[in-house]
């Protein structure tokens, strides 16, 4: 097991060091698992009950947090604005010094056209396919299964694990990640119907994907029928998830798992999407807009800020009470309406007796 010394770590991460420079740490941990070997985290005022009871040999915390601690927590402590951020940091710091080197070269399982241009600094594992003109940049990792297809690239830095396909012509920028399972770049879902028969739209577009993208295992994202779907820089998607034909979705935007977005939908920079939730074609999303779990979007949004589209959870009785109701909201509004005309009408009459 590797050890660094808190000092190494905090001259790599930041952040204002008391106690002990010199102690050992194997890893990061939560509060209530930590050993003496792991540095721990408080971002949560909540769980400052649990200080005084982890094993932790550090603490990353606030200023205010360490001062309202007190004496509770007797080991070195990292003083930081953003706990959470830190923690991020940490854990990156540490799994890059467990990490094991991959060595560069190329499978001999593996299935390289002669006309595809790889790096010399990448990986490419077992049973790995790569077709005519595809790119490879430095230090990529594309490991064991995975399908590199004719004229795709792929920028410096970028891992994709096992079973990821990257098909025809699309392209991947610089430090992502792609988990097993996704596909990028299957046909968009385009169809013209004739006399109740389908006729299906040759999908000649793209998938363009930015630099330090993630994207989840068994996730999908659809080629443009002509132009390009386009995922710009640092956005972040989560396991199965579906990008329709089209869409655009600005940089830096979160979506958790299972949420949809139908094709020609535009999303802005910075938005978050909670699990399930689902996004109709055509649609337009600016910027800083968050979408609660399950929730439907089924217009555009032109203003930031939350948005919430799904009925609350309740006991089966009280949903169909609740379903009977809404179903009735139009004659109740009728009735309400002539309760109010008879009411004016009773308070004009009583307005004109002598």
């Amino acid at each position: 097991m590797h050890h660094t010394r808190l000092k190494d770590l905090v001259e790599s991460v930041g952040g204002r060091l008391e106690g002990d420079p010199d102690i050992l740490l194997s890893g990061i941990a939560p509060l209530e698992s930590a050993t003496a070997s792991h540095i721990t985290f408080l971002s949560n005022p909540k769980l400052r009950s649990q200080v005084k009871h982890t094993k932790a040999a550090a603490l990353i915390l606030t200023a205010s947090d360490s001062a309202s601690i007190a004496g509770d927590f007797p080991g070195a402590r990292v003083i930081t604005d953003a706990p959470y951020v830190y923690f991020a940091k940490a854990a990156q710091y540490f799994a890059e010094k467990a990490r094991v080197p991959v060595a560069p070269g190329i499978h001999s399982d593996a299935n390289v056209a002669a006309t595809a241009k790889i790096a010399r600094s990448a990986y490419i594992g077992p049973f790995v396919s790569v077709e005519e003109e595809a790119e490879i940049g430095e230090n990529c990792i594309i490991e064991a299964g995975s399908f590199i297809g004719r004229g795709a690239k792929i920028g410096s830095n970028t891992h994709f694990h096992a079973r990821v396909s990257l098909l025809a012509l699309c392209q991947i920028g610089e430090s992502c990640i792609v988990h097993s399972g996704a596909v990028i770049g299957a046909d968009g879902f385009g169809f013209a119907n004739e006399k109740g028969k389908w006729i299906k739209i040759p999908q000649t577009g793209r998938v363009v994907i930015g630099n330090d993208v993630e994207i989840g295992a068994n996730t999908t994202i659809d080629r443009g029928a002509m132009a390009d779907t386009v995922i710009e820089d640092g956005v972040k998607l989560d396991n199965q998830i579906q990008i329709g034909h089209n869409c655009h979705i600005g940089a830096h935007t979160a979506m958790a798992g299972c949420v949809g977005v139908a094709g020609s939908a535009k999303i802005g920079k910075y938005c978050t999407f909670g699990g399930a939730a689902m996004v109709l074609g055509h649609l337009t999303i600016v910027d800083n807009v968050h979408i609660s779990s399950g929730s439907m979007v089924s217009r555009s949004i032109l203003e930031p800020g939350q948005y919430t589209g799904f009925y609350p959870l309740a006991k089966n009785a009280e949903w169909e009470k609740s379903a009977v109701i809404v179903r009735n909201l139009a004659s109740m509004r009728e009735k309400i309406r002539e309760l109010e005309k008879a009411l004016k009408s009773i308070g004009h009459d009583k307005n004109e007796q002598p």
